[in-house]
């Protein structure tokens, strides 16, 4: 799967530095947090991932991890993103 790259801006930026795109590497490894929907639905309301994605996630490269990450970042639908 290619995946085109794309540049997002961190959401929660408060600074001029903060508001640099994360890095993959300042990232946990999966945007996983346990509450998967992807049985049920097509977009998981977890962390904002398609079923394929979820699937095939170990299967991506870096940079294609970064763009699903970018995506579900810039979104910020999933509760991954969701603030009490």
């Amino acid at each position: 799967m290619s995946i085109k790259s794309s540049e997002s801006l961190n959401p929660q930026a408060t600074t001029a530095e903060d508001a640099a795109p994360a890095r993959l590497s300042d990232r946990p490894d999966s945007p996983c947090i346990g509450i998967c929907s992807t049985l049920f639905d097509e977009v998981c309301q977890g962390c904002g991932r398609t079923a394929a994605e979820v699937s095939n996630w170990v299967f991506y490269s870096d940079d294609e991890k970064q763009v699903i990450w970018d995506r579900i970042t810039r979104e910020s639908t999933a509760r991954r993103f969701q603030r009490d």
